[in-house]
């Protein structure tokens, strides 16, 4: 069964309330998908839906708020939820993966403290399921650089990789996990210096990664940027053009493969930020095409019907 989505439209969730998951990220596990995403009301940090079609989407939980639970995993790690002034931090880009060996749950994020945005920080946090109350492991910054907008990636071997953008956003890191994806093994590489990119965005098919990114621009959209690379540690190829100059007034969010009976097809999902009228943001939905190894394009549609059981994505004019 297939269904439309209007993009850049308000979407809700199946109660009738508008759908929060900013900045997200989705996973999918054991047949349903999990969207995670930034939500600034009230006490809430990351609030979490689920959905078999990727279209009727149910609340599940506010996995993490002022109020989560918080415990120390390594040392010297900032565990505060509010900040000196008893006001909420900021926790951008959430991304959730799982871990096979541990059988957790793991999300990292961006931190900045809600005053100042001059902490430049990852954050973690845990949780035994993926839509329950996740417990806070506090924010850190890898090996002492700045961390801003991230993205997590996980291969077929479970090795993962977190990736944000450091240098007052001058330059894209790629670290690789520990095993157990709670800390940094090690920086592997430094891409683009100077290049000044953000919002990065990864998929891998056919042994070649690619990962969108856009250009710092504040909440304004800009003309999005991809590249390519045999391997997450190795060469990365020059930055190209992709979309039109806005990015279809978007931002990249994540890039998620859509695997059914016939085929696989892979999922832009960007946002459109409201800027000062953040929680006005919306999203959009696009199949990004790879047509060659290191081609890559994204045409826009109005309205995209989604069939998550074929794993197709058709553009509708």
């Amino acid at each position: 069964m297939s269904d439309i989505l209007k993009n850049g439209e308000k979407w809700f969730d199946t109660e009738g309330n508008v759908l929060h998951a900013h900045g997200g990220y989705i996973l999918f596990q054991d047949g349903v998908y999990y969207w995670y995403g930034e939500n600034r009301l009230n006490n809430i940090y990351v609030s979490c839906y689920a959905s078999t079609d990727l279209v009727h989407w149910e609340f599940r939980n506010h996995i993490l708020t002022t109020d989560s639970a918080v415990q120390g995993t390594r040392v010297r790690a900032d565990l505060s939820l509010k900040n000196e002034k008893g006001g909420k931090v900021n926790l951008e880009r959430p991304k959730v993966i799982y871990n096979k060996k541990t059988k957790k749950y793991v999300l990292w994020i961006h931190y900045e403290n809600g005053i100042n945005y001059h902490c430049a920080a990852a954050a973690v946090a845990t949780c035994d399921t993926p839509d329950g109350d996740f417990v806070y492991h506090g924010s850190f910054r890898p090996y002492g650089y700045m961390s801003r907008d991230c993205t997590l990636f996980q291969d077929e071997d479970g090795s993962a990789y977190f990736i944000s953008a450091a240098r007052e956003n001058a330059d894209i890191h790629i670290y690789k996990l520990q095993e157990d994806y709670l800390n940094i093994a090690r920086l592997v590489n430094r891409l683009w210096q100077g290049e000044y990119r953000e919002a990065p965005a990864v998929m891998k098919k056919d042994g070649v990664y690619y990962m969108m990114t856009s250009f710092c621009t504040g909440w304004a959209p800009n003309q999005g940027k991809y590249a390519y690379a045999d391997s997450m540690e190795g060469e990365w190829s020059m930055l190209y053009k992709i979309g039109d100059k806005t990015t279809y007034n978007s931002q990249p969010a994540f890039i998620l493969p859509i695997t059914g009976q016939t085929e696989t097809q892979y999922l832009y999902v960007g946002d459109r930020w409201g800027g000062e009228a953040y929680h006005e943001s919306s999203y959009i939905f696009l199949p990004l095409k790879n047509h060659q190894k290191g081609e890559l394009s994204l045409e826009w549609y109005p309205e995209i019907e989604m069939d998550a059981a074929k794993g197709s994505i058709t553009g509708k004019e």
